[in-house]
């Protein structure tokens, strides 16, 4: 028996699995339809009504993946059709699948570079390309996914075999200027996180990969959120795009939000009591400056706590380790800034943890939608001081969280060690920009345990927050 009759015979089989007792004509209609109505056939294999290819659905189901979320519902029967797209849901709501399993389906196999995927981080590059890999189990197709910070050398051997390219736009960018990626006979283009991508600078880059791809290229954009920012990518690059809209933001019955209003100089020694006494499985505490991140890991250490850390300035290695080492539950803790607020899919986060805010009021969104996904429950706790009151306003005047209030309990005030140290976990050492003056001010104010202000004045500007909503918070 040769190749092709054994993967004809493995893919009839695979139909019969899916396609038991139920006549030829239905199946043919079955598989062809782009409409999501259901049948009684369709609602036992609701992927099916997609219109999508029995290998796909079978590697579906070994996941455990049974029925379409409302963003692949709206999305794939659309992309299948060859229509640009605009796809917005809330994170963890599968639109890696929305886009990813529609892609698939069209690779026809040792025929060129097809599709391009391009992702704002490297650790969500590597996340799509896994899960690519295992929707499409059952097919033949050859993937690579480039990046940067590691050799050039072993990325134009995988590019020069892929169908698909999933990758950051930088490194693609050089293999573009490089001339070791063929775009030419790219047929789809996927922009996900576009706006992460044009808040994080990557807007020129992202419009010099568009001009070399072919004009007839399908576009399809997907995001948690879609800012104003890039309307103008939209207008000039996609042709008359269909919006499939989901739920934006995590339900509430699923995810319970709270803050604590705490003087900055104790808001460390809170976090302590906060880590040792929720029932926390999985967390991350999400910090809005590398220094900061640094700081708060090696003081959690001090005490004893285990953590790991990730911001943009580690290695490559070593932030696919940490990230691996969370997956895997060996780090309880994960003390991160916003470089794992987007896109990256960790199950079993019990709790998030704001120790302080973003001045992007779409960050808050993006932290807390690492937890309470799929279905699950999660908490997410915010500490504010009066340098966060700002940016914890415009959250609430843009968006519609319910986040509750939650008295100051009683907890031991500890030290807060805000040396400069050279990183040993692969960040160039000292601080810059404006975390140089977060820094004097913690060691001003955090050296001394139970330190508080030594004036009425400076206790009244600590102590004194804004008015949010008809209440004043405590």
């Amino acid at each position: 028996m040769n190749q092709e009759q054994s993967a004809l015979l493995q893919q009839s089989e695979i139909q019969r699995e899916l396609h038991q007792e139920q006549p030829l004509a239905e199946k043919n209609s079955l598989s062809n339809s782009l409409s999501p109505a259901r049948t009684e056939q369709s609602h036992e294999q609701p992927f099916l009504a997609l219109g999508l290819r029995p290998e796909l659905v079978r590697a579906l189901q070994e996941l455990g993946i049974t029925t379409p979320t409302l963003i692949q519902e709206k999305s794939i029967p659309a992309i299948k059709a060859g229509k640009d797209l605009i796809g917005m849901s809330k994170t963890g709501s599968g639109k890696t699948a929305a886009f990813g399993l529609p892609i698939l389906e069209k690779i026809k196999p040792r025929a060129g570079l097809q599709a391009l995927v391009i992702a704002p981080t490297r650790e969500l590059a590597v996340q799509i390309g896994q899960e690519l890999r295992k929707f499409g189990k059952y097919l033949p197709f050859r993937l690579a996914t480039v990046y940067g910070g590691v050799s050039l050398a072993p990325q134009m051997e995988q590019i020069a075999q892929a169908d698909i390219v999933v990758g950051t736009p930088g490194r693609l960018k050089d293999h573009l200027d490089r001339r070791t990626m063929d775009v030419s006979r790219l047929n789809c283009v996927v922009l996900d996180e576009a706006d992460k991508m044009v808040e994080m600078g990557f807007i020129e880059d992202i419009e010099y990969l568009l001009s070399y791809m072919p004009k007839s290229r399908q576009l399809l954009l997907f995001g948690a959120t879609i800012s104003k920012e890039i309307d103008y990518l939209t207008q000039r690059y996609m042709h008359a795009p269909v919006t499939a809209e989901a739920e934006a933001q995590v339900q509430e019955e699923y995810l319970e939000q709270f803050y604590y209003n705490v003087p900055h100089h104790e808001k460390f020694s809170l976090l302590v009591h906060l880590l040792k006494k929720e029932p926390i499985q999985r967390a991350i505490l999400f910090c809005s400056s590398r220094s900061t991140v640094e700081l708060v890991s090696r003081n959690l250490r001090q005490q004893g706590i285990d953590n790991e850390m990730m911001h943009g300035k580690l290695s490559q290695n070593r932030r696919l380790r940490v990230i691996q080492q969370f997956h895997q539950g060996k780090t309880p803790i994960l003390v991160a800034s916003a470089v794992a607020a987007r896109g990256l899919d960790i199950k079993d986060v019990s709790h998030i943890l704001n120790y302080d805010l973003a001045a992007d009021p779409q960050e808050y969104i993006h932290r807390i939608g690492r937890t309470a996904r799929a279905g699950e429950s999660g908490k997410a706790i915010t500490l504010l001081s009066q340098k966060d009151y700002q940016a914890f306003s415009d959250i609430l005047s843009r968006y519609r969280v319910n986040v509750q209030e939650l008295p100051l309990e009683a907890f031991q005030r500890l030290r807060f060690d805000a040396r400069r140290i050279s990183s040993d976990r692969g960040s160039s050492p000292g601080y810059h920009g404006s975390g140089d003056r977060n820094v004097r001010e913690r060691s001003r104010r955090f050296d001394r345990p139970g330190r508080f202000p030594s004036s009425r004045r400076e206790q009244s500007r600590s102590y004194r927050p804004p008015r949010w909503g008809n209440s004043w918070r405590r």
